[in-house]
């Protein structure tokens, strides 16, 4: 590693640690020709797979396009940002984890719609009526209404029983 203050490249470590946020290493170093000391972040570079988009035209991954889309889909609504950002992290350790060079456009909004859909089912059929483009208000209310027929993860665990259950009047 060379040193940022007499660019030697005589430097050594004297102390290493884990970051923060526990994916990267922190290295204390001290450079052998000029005495000065510094710390160097040392990070995994994992590359994402390219986008295929609708039109068959490949981009590459973008972090901001997801969450933008994501944040859009969002707005106004009382959700956590770190919910959003471990939605964000499992939408993007799915992607590293699929073995692929290249996801479907498709495959990654199905993926934003059952992170949405556990956020918040508003979002949810925000996000789901651009993405799969609703021509009528029709579609929009059968979306609707498999929303209420199927109740999502979340609001089950936040649900509490209003009657006792038949194994409580035992």
């Amino acid at each position: 590693m060379r040193c940022p203050f007499c660019l030697s490249e005589e430097t050594r470590v004297i102390d290493s640690r884990l970051g923060e946020d526990g994916d990267a290493v922190r290295r204390r170093r001290v450079c052998s020709n000029c005495g000065e000391r510094f710390t160097t972040l040392e990070r995994a570079f994992l590359r994402m797979p390219q986008i295929i988009k609708s039109d068959r035209k490949r981009e590459p991954f973008s972090e901001h396009k997801l969450r933008a889309g994501i944040q859009r889909a969002l707005e106004k609504r009382p959700v956590d940002t770190e919910a959003v950002e471990s939605a964000i992290h499992r939408i993007q350790h799915k992607m590293l984890t699929s073995g692929n060079r290249e996801i479907d456009s498709r495959e990654l909004g199905e993926w934003v719609m059952q992170e949405l859909n556990d956020l918040d089912q508003v979002a949810f059929v925000r996000f789901a009526s651009v993405y799969r483009s609703f021509q009528d208000v029709d579609e929009f209310s059968k979306e609707v209404k498999r929303l209420q027929e199927q109740p999502n993860a979340a609001g089950k665990k936040r649900q509490m029983s209003l009657l006792p259950n038949d194994n409580d009047k035992k």
